[in-house]
């Protein structure tokens, strides 16, 4: 039976070495990944006003939508023959 530390490793390096050069490239690919998919709004449009997003997520919601779905909605008939 084989012991894990006499198992072969893919390089010859110390394994500190191996290990910092491993991490390395995953920190480059996940930089290379944000820079390509967020590090930016597609169009310019998508931009919105920091005050507008603020007021949005700190504002109380609305009374009328605190009530229950099915209290409020009434199928007509229409919906209810199928």
């Amino acid at each position: 039976m084989q012991s894990f530390s006499a198992k072969k490793r893919f390089t010859r390096l110390p394994l500190a070495v191996e290990i910092t050069l491993i991490l390395i490239v995953k920190i480059a690919l996940l930089t290379l990944l944000w820079k390509a998919f967020f590090s930016e709004p597609q169009t310019k449009k998508m931009r919105m006003p920091t005050e507008l997003v603020e007021q949005h997520f700190l504002s109380q919601p609305p009374a009328a939508s605190l009530s229950t779905p099915s209290s409020s909605f009434h199928p007509s008939s229409s919906e209810t023959r199928q």
